[in-house]
């Protein structure tokens, strides 16, 4: 923020000497008023408490010729000087267009404030998504070891288990953080003191009964259904991997609500701006994963069915410590009906399904079709994916953290702000995606032994460096684009485009992989990504909707109060 200081104080740009005949006493309001002139909108107020003079100063250039008589200034004097400042506070000087009193010039730049907040969000957020990931990377070496049948029968199941536990959870955790803060700014707004007191919100308390509903269902679905489901995916009665697969199928099962649970409340968390704590959850979980794999898959020699067994009992641990914290926080009592928010929750979830589903349908149609292939080139899949989505994954912890910060910003209409922060999350996306990329390029060969020793499969997998490792920035930029919709609560285009974008990969993803397999597989999922970049680009330069701002001029109002 950029802060003009005077010798003695200042007011409306005026300088000292123009100040020499008169005193500057109590203070006044200096409020921003932002309009936009095409759309006929207000965009809202903000206010800062600086000096005025002996009488009160109205508008700040439109007081009184007699008023301004003693400081040896009239009217238009004032709103001349007055404007000249406003502007250059306005375009990038300030992030508040404050007018401090006295002192010396500070400058400090509103994109290094944005920066660093979203930097400090961020790097919690990423550790969090690197844990369980790298703890399923953990879970896939474990399971590889034991043979291709074992990798490929395991990697069937978890598609299955993400289609079906997270097709639902992810517009929970989505909606639950743009609502939790817009909860916390509203209180804010209301009662700065207030806010700060633990409360009872009812975005959180929907969010909980929702989301412990939603995993009891999947479970059920799940575990009933894992026949059906593994039909579905073309495992025939007759393959090697239809038994291993449905008994790691419902097995898995068994941790649906607690999955679907602790990533509705890490969303709640991002809400709270806090994504210290879910790390720390997570990381206890997942800790107790890796300790609970080699007793239950060596020492017992329970095979995959231990790994499952250690993966369910780590996702209950995840689950009650995000509560535990989460009650220090807000207020976790049954909540009365009337209190719920399931018209919001539903209405912007029911559009966030139909997206997720268009995700994942098309992710699991790749796998669908890696499978048809064979049991090699499904294992090398497995492979090559899971360290892709693991690799992608840490940019959506950017996309959390920009989202938070658009969410509770656009609350308060401060669209100067958003812009800040849209711009600052791109660029540190795309920057996150060219590391991963040189970073996998230089070391997934070598990286790709600690999932199997089977030759033919190592083979097939060192294929795959190319989509693995240059896809990275398309990835990092869809994530980062994703944030920002949700931010602004624009989930019905996040929704519609996702679907556009999903049939259009997998119409080339069911002709492709039959005619140059696997290489059809991964230049399919890397059309859907690119895609998804374009469609979130296209969005932000449209000159309607809620990214309006982004291209239309702004008018500004200073006026005292």
């Amino acid at each position: 923020m950029a802060v003009l200081k005077l010798p003695g104080a200042v007011t409306c740009g005026t300088s000292g000497r123009e100040l020499a005949g008169g005193t500057l006493k109590k203070a006044f309001l200096v409020k921003i008023s932002t309009w936009n002139k095409n759309h006929g909108r207000y965009l809202g107020s903000r206010f800062a408490k600086r000096s005025r003079l002996d009488n009160v100063v109205k508008n700040c250039g439109l007081s009184s010729d007699e008023d301004a008589a003693e400081y040896k200034l009239d009217s238009s004097h004032l709103e001349e000087k007055f404007g000249s400042t406003r502007d250059r506070l306005l375009n990038g000087s300030s992030s508040d267009g404050a007018i401090a009193l006295s002192g010396t010039s500070v400058d400090q730049s509103p994109t290094q404030d944005v920066q660093t907040e979203l930097i400090m969000l961020s790097l919690p957020a990423i550790a969090g998504q690197a844990i369980e990931p790298l703890a399923q990377l953990m879970e896939t070496a474990y399971i590889g070891r034991m043979g291709a049948l074992e990798l490929a029968s395991a990697g069937i199941s978890v598609s299955i288990f993400n289609i079906i536990s997270k097709v639902f959870n992810i517009p929970l955790l989505s909606v639950a953080t743009s609502f939790v803060a817009e909860d916390i700014s509203k209180y804010a707004d209301k009662d700065s003191a207030a806010a700060a007191e633990r409360k009872a919100l009812p975005s959180v308390s929907t969010a909980l009964v929702l989301s412990a509903g939603i995993g009891l269902i999947e479970a059920v679905a799940m575990y009933l259904g894992s026949g059906p489901f593994l039909s579905i995916m073309g495992i025939s009665m007759d393959s090697t991997m239809r038994i291993p697969a449905e008994l790691f199928l419902k097995l898995r099962a068994l941790g649906a609500p607690a999955v679907v649970l602790y990533l509705s409340v890490q969303g709640i968390f991002r809400g709270f701006k806090d994504t210290r704590t879910p790390v720390i959850c997570l990381g206890l979980g997942n800790l107790s994963a890796v300790v609970f794999f080699p007793i239950f898959m060596c020492t017992l020699k329970l095979g995959i069915t231990g790994a499952a067994i250690s993966t369910v009992a780590s996702q209950y641990i995840v689950a009650i410590l995000m509560l535990w914290h989460l009650n220090k926080k807000t207020v976790l009592l049954l909540p009365s009906i009337k209190n719920l928010r399931f018209g919001g929750y539903l209405k912007s979830g029911g559009f966030l399904l139909g997206r997720t589903l268009a995700a994942v349908v098309t992710v699991t149609l790749s796998t669908s079709m890696a499978a048809r292939l064979g049991a090699i080139p499904m294992a090398a899949h497995q492979i090559c994916l899971q360290v892709w989505l693991s690799a992608s994954l840490l940019a959506d912890a950017q996309a959390a953290s920009g989202q938070a910060l658009i969410a509770s910003s656009f609350a308060r209409k401060d669209y100067g702000r958003v812009k800040l922060i849209t711009h600052v999350a791109l660029k540190t996306g795309l920057a996150t995606g060219i590391l991963l990329a040189i970073i996998l390029g230089l070391s997934f060969p070598s990286f790709a032994k600690c999932f199997t020793n089977d030759s033919q499969v190592l083979d097939i997998v060192r294929s795959g460096l190319l989509f693995v490792s240059a896809s990275q920035p398309l990835n990092a930029l869809a994530y980062i684009f994703d944030g920002l919709h949700y931010g602004v609560s624009d989930f019905p285009y996040a929704a519609i485009s996702m679907m556009i974008v999903g049939a259009l990969a997998s119409i080339f993803l069911l002709y492709a992989p039959p005619i140059i397999g696997l290489p059809g597989v991964w230049s399919g999922l890397t059309i859907f990504m690119g895609l998804r970049s374009v469609a979130g680009f296209m969005r932000l330069s449209a000159k309607n909707g809620p990214w309006w701002f982004l291209q239309d001029s702004q008018q500004n109002e200073v006026a005292t109060s």
